[in-house]
């Protein structure tokens, strides 16, 4: 358990910008992952294991990507307890994201809006981080499934967008657990266009297709999920859901954040551009996750992820037909307690 009470740092990160508190908040976990200082938010892993697209999950909650975008604070992480931790969103080339300010925080929602934009540091130094974490170094591999997460530029036109999720499917493969490509971010421009009939079809015939010659290379196959927003309607997510199955994916994960403010109206910063995340989310990707789960039928491997904020709330996404749920705005609420919490929840309601 850890042994510092988030309420204490909470307030503290709170009377700081958002992204001054996020930046502070992951320097410190990069410094103190590993020592006896992880004490502070350390906790128990549940055991709930749960094999899926050919992995064992250790747990059922996971941390979502987008916190530690380059990979800095996978140990820390770990701690904290969770089954397996996704990282990036990673692109080829390092870039800056949009101009700040781009995090806002609406605590009368428990929901945040961003338009980070992908900023990150580039494959190679995400690379060489990945490869320094201790859950990735031999004999403590298996204790944690790393997910990673890829996309493109944003100087890349969006008909050049598959040279660089190739780019990036090469250089993560031989040290995930399984990749994520993400084409659902609301903060890359025409990112989202991906999620369409043929653009979808053509990206994903591309990605099947190297996977097959790196499986070859590599002498594994490691799953792939695709990332999809909540703001798709039924016709477009039975035409997703047959694109995922028609190219062999994995597994998807259902959804990213929402460009609708229908729950947030009137509320400071409600209007920012970005995507809104948090509490206002859950029921439109639960929405989400129910259709899918009846277009894929009952083995196709789904994450759930937005709105956690509760072990409550991670047992709805279970039982709107997630196979496991992920977290990221929730912690930023709640703290790491959330973890166990939403992971003996989900174990409890099996």
């Amino acid at each position: 358990m850890s042994l510092l009470p988030y309420a204490l740092a909470r307030r503290f990160l709170f009377g700081l910008d958002p992204e001054t508190a996020h930046e502070l908040t992951m320097a410190s976990l990069a410094r103190t992952q590993g020592t006896p200082l992880s004490m502070a938010y350390c906790s128990t892993r549940v055991s709930d294991p749960i094999t899926l697209a050919g992995l064992t999950f250790p747990n059922r909650v996971g941390l979502a990507a987008g916190l530690d975008k380059n990979a800095r604070c996978i140990d820390g992480l770990a701690a904290m307890g969770f089954g397996f931790v996704e990282v990036g969103t990673v692109t080829p080339k390092a870039q800056p994201g949009n101009p700040k300010p781009r995090m806002f925080r609406l605590p009368e929602a428990n929901a945040l809006i961003n338009r980070l934009g992908f900023n990150n540091d580039g494959l190679d130094a995400f690379l060489a981080n990945v490869q320094k974490s201790a859950v990735r170094k031999q004999g403590t591999r298996n204790s944690l499934l790393l997910g990673l997460n890829i996309g493109k530029n944003a100087a890349t036109p969006i008909e050049n967008a598959v040279d660089d999720y190739l780019i990036c499917l090469d250089g993560v493969y031989p040290h995930a657990d399984y990749v994520t490509v993400n084409i659902s971010s609301p903060n890359t421009q025409n990112l989202r266009a991906l999620q369409s009939d043929a653009a979808l079809d053509a990206l994903l015939g591309r990605i099947a297709e190297r996977r097959e010659t790196l499986a070859r290379l590599h002498g594994k196959r490691v799953p792939i999920f695709v990332k999809i927003a909540p703001d798709l309607d039924d016709a477009q997510l039975e035409v997703i859901a047959a694109t995922l199955k028609r190219h062999a994916m994995d597994g998807v994960v259902a959804t990213n954040t929402t460009l609708s403010r229908d729950a947030v109206k009137g509320l400071r910063h409600a209007e920012e551009a970005g995507g809104l995340s948090g509490c206002p989310v859950l029921q439109a990707s639960n929405r989400v996750i129910r259709q899918l789960r009846a277009a894929l039928g009952k083995s196709f491997p789904i994450i759930g992820v937005g709105g956690v904020m509760s072990g409550l709330d991670a047992v709805s996404k279970i039982r709107a037909g997630a196979d496991v749920v992920q977290i990221y705005t929730g912690l930023i609420y709640k703290g790491p307690e959330l973890v166990a919490e939403a992971a003996l929840s989900i174990k409890s309601s099996a």
